[in-house]
């Protein structure tokens, strides 16, 4: 296309051909004409401004680029477009799962919140999970055993007369297994039990604490000691008197402990 160009208009525009008429010529210098001649130097300038201007519109454009280059090196070749950018692949177990369409925003989490995978999770699980339920977090007296566990603030403690934990005076209140987690201590943990040996009585063989224990009444979940918990985060106590020395007739009778340690 631009070689045919080229050569419809192969003669430049600044000079005249054979035979042309001189007559605008003649008519600026005539008697009463009203426009005035320009200085020589000005009308020369002008018209070798519009030769060039001309001349370069029929140039292809790799000639204007040669002759900025130097005459022996070769034309600029033009860059390959750069790749895409690599995603962002997580090091952790959030590689191998299917995420979708959200896999971008996943990821994005992680960077703002300067998170691992398993961080992210447990940030988000924290939250929204136990919606309603604080987490607790408590020991044994000489910090051997740690847990932490999600419940109300406003606690429901049951306060048993049976044979040991009248002796213990073990007061607690009950939660799911699943809302329950051990965080260090399993080796210095040892467990009484009697009777029925239904009820897993814990404590610390160092310090002799109990600081949680599987109750007989739940034995799916857990029976956590109030008075083990760190402070700060409980708001509430009611306490609830058991008769756990008549122990058949007391679960019998009660409506609701049977299934707190139910999700």
């Amino acid at each position: 296309m631009r070689q045919t160009r080229r050569n419809a208009s192969s003669e430049p525009r600044g000079q005249k051909r054979p035979g042309a008429s001189r007559a605008p010529a003649a008519a600026a210098s005539a008697p009463g004409a009203t426009r005035a001649r320009r200085p020589t130097g000005q009308a020369e300038s002008r018209s070798l401004a519009a030769t060039w201007k001309s001349s370069a519109k029929q140039r292809p454009r790799q000639s204007l680029l040669a002759q900025e280059a130097d005459p022996g090196e070769p034309e600029p070749a033009l860059l390959p477009p750069p790749p895409p950018p690599t995603p962002v692949t997580p090091t952790s177990s959030g590689a191998t799962l299917d995420l979708g369409d959200q896999r971008e925003r996943w990821e994005t989490f992680q960077k703002r919140q300067k998170l691992t995978f398993e961080g992210a999770a447990k940030l988000l699980l924290d939250t929204f999970e136990y919606q309603g339920l604080v987490k607790h977090t408590g020991g044994c007296h000489c910090g051997a055993v740690r847990f932490e566990v999600w419940a109300s603030a406003d606690l429901h403690i049951f306060d048993c007369n049976c044979s040991v934990c009248k002796k213990k005076q073990n007061r607690h209140f009950i939660v799911p297994a699943s809302r329950f987690k051990l965080l260090k201590g399993a080796e210095s943990i040892t467990t009484y039990t009697f009777n029925t040996h239904k009820a897993q009585h814990t404590f610390c063989k160092r310090c002799g604490v109990q600081s949680f224990y599987t109750p007989r009444s739940n034995p799916g979940g857990f029976g956590i000691a109030p008075h083990c918990l760190d402070e700060g985060t409980v708001r509430s106590v009611v306490i609830e008197e058991f008769n756990g020395s008549e122990w058949e007739k007391a679960m019998k009778e009660h409506k609701t402990i049977k299934n707190m340690s139910k999700e």
